[in-house]
């Protein structure tokens, strides 16, 4: 995969994250700031309480950056 399809890939799995978590953001993480992977650190800490669809987007972004 060349580094610009890697990018819109991982530009493409942010989007979902930020649309399929943000439920879970405000339940389980809502003192958290974004900045700095916060927020997905607070989301994996807490991987056993998210809807599936949260947790299939964080799992897709972990092998977009992992195959960078």
């Amino acid at each position: 995969m060349s580094n610009f399809a890697q990018e819109s890939a991982l530009d493409a799995e942010i989007q979902a994250l930020k649309t399929y978590c943000k439920p879970d953001i405000e339940r389980l993480c809502p003192n958290v700031e974004p900045g700095g992977g916060q927020i997905k650190e607070c989301l994996m800490a807490q991987k056993e309480e998210l809807r599936v669809g949260c947790a299939q987007a964080l799992q897709e972004l972990k092998k977009i950056k992992q195959s960078m």
